[in-house]
């Protein structure tokens, strides 16, 4: 089961497009989104500067993080001495939950309540509507859980 998209985002879907005659709302085939897309690098930080350099280097790192983190909400870390094997554990073991079926990953006992999320929950209209899909997972979950060993890896 996929999840309820069309449940979820019928009023999104249906309220632009109404018959003027008779204002009985129709169903649209196709929706027609423009989106304009600037090329743009993303922060890249180097955190071995926070262990490795000098007071004035930490400081520097600390405020990238800081004004990526407002200006962008993420950025790419490099350097973080973590190992090419352990990141392609987690990734696998992302891909593995991931492909869980809809109706147990919503309702999964092996997370705290409400960590999955998918969509885009504050959509106003169309333009905003965008997929998504996300476990937001405290540590102690991933610590404390018998299933998914393999997301401790350190």
């Amino acid at each position: 089961m996929d999840p309820p998209f069309n449940e979820t985002y019928k009023t999104l879907l249906y309220k632009q497009i109404k018959n003027t005659e008779n204002s009985v709302p129709q169903t649209p085939f196709s929706f027609h989104v423009t989106a304009v897309v600037e090329e743009v690098e993303l922060p890249l930080i180097d955190v071995s500067r926070l262990i490795n350099g000098a007071e004035k280097e930490r400081e520097k790192c600390k405020q990238d993080i800081a004004s990526a983190s407002r200006e962008w909400g993420f950025f790419q870390v490099i350097n973080h001495g973590i190992s090419m094997d352990a990141l392609e554990k987690m990734r696998q073991e992302q891909i593995r939950v991931f492909r869980e079926p809809f109706d147990k990953k919503s309702k999964s006992e092996k997370f705290s309540t409400g960590s999955y999320r998918w969509g885009t929950p504050s959509a106003t209209c169309l333009r905003q509507l965008s997929w998504s899909e996300a476990f937001h997972v405290p540590m102690t979950d991933i610590s404390d859980n018998k299933d998914f060993t393999t997301l401790r890896l350190f």
